[in-house]
């Protein structure tokens, strides 16, 4: 049994998994906020060492795996940087401290990183020898798993694709959750999140289903150029609004024939995420489970 965590500047999520059979299998499972404003980074820290050692005596893990927000060292477990949703977050080392507490081997590994190996390993890029995962929400997360591995680039940021330039500016400036709902406000006014732009849109809407199909258009270009230079047998698409897959596949679709070399689109899978809140944790487990081969 492995106690798994994954970290965000909102909330904590956090569990008791093992792998029966290659298939993950959560014992148990809890939510609780980070308090991050409030408790700062270190007060982080001391807060998932509690959280481990409330639940160590009762499952008896043989190791702790920890996702977490932030660009994160992964051979060391040290944060490198964070931004101001978790106050003095950088420099503080998970694994060290968990570590030192226990008596328990740890990893710790980036969140976008950790879905995506989350996913690779139990979702829906299962079987795919190369997957690109792609996180759309309030930006673009982005993380390349290659033969079951994640590969970080030779600085540690392979995958920033929210960084890409797409029709000259950051693709998640155009692409994201965040860049819809501007769009949105501007025509109407009003400012909706993505879940009421999508219903406003499936009730004919024309403004949002407009920008939802703009939306796609930028996303299949981005999509496009990774492939080029990439060449995955799966293209993995998560966050809050890819929860609407029937609504955005087709349209996706239609835009990738329109940008995508052809002979790479017909050997690419389009999927989108499967394991929801739980890939974090579950990406977080595969990667303690590569630290021990």
């Amino acid at each position: 049994m492995v106690l798994c965590f994954d970290i965000g500047g909102t909330s904590i999520k956090y569990g008791a998994a093992h792998d029966p059979g290659g298939e993950i299998v959560f014992s148990s499972r809890w939510e609780t906020p980070t308090d991050a404003k409030t408790l700062g980074g270190a007060g982080v820290e001391r807060k998932l060492l509690d959280l481990v050692g409330g639940l160590v005596g009762k499952y008896n893990p043989s190791g702790i795996a920890v996702s977490t927000a932030g660009m994160v060292d992964h051979r060391t477990g040290a944060i490198l940087y964070a931004n101001e949703n978790i106050p003095g977050y950088t420099g503080r080392n998970l694994k060290t401290a968990v570590e030192q507490a226990f008596r328990l081997p740890c990893a710790v590994e980036n969140d976008v990183n950790c879905a995506a190996l989350g996913e690779a390993a139990y979702g829906a890029g299962r079987g795919a020898d190369s997957v690109l995962c792609l996180t759309v929400g309030t930006g673009i997360g982005g993380a390349v798993v290659l033969d079951g591995k994640v590969w970080h680039g030779h600085a540690g940021s392979a995958g920033e694709i929210g960084y890409m330039p797409v029709n000259g500016r950051a693709f998640e400036q155009q692409a994201s959750t965040t860049a819809l709902i501007r769009r949105v406000a501007e025509q109407t006014g009003e400012t909706l999140d993505g879940r009421q732009i999508f219903a406003r849109a499936q009730a004919g809407d024309t403004v949002c289903a407009q920008e939802i199909d703009a939306l796609c258009g930028t996303l299949a270009q981005g999509v496009a150029a990774c492939m080029c230079v990439m060449d995955p047998a799966a293209v993995v698409l998560g966050g809050g609004i890819m929860g609407q897959s029937a609504y955005l596949r087709p349209l996706l679709e239609s835009h990738l024939q329109r940008f995508a070399n052809p002979f790479m689109l017909a050997h690419t899978h389009l999927a989108f995420a499967e394991l929801g809140n739980s890939a974090g944790m579950a990406g977080a487990y595969r990667w303690l489970q590569q630290q021990a081969l």
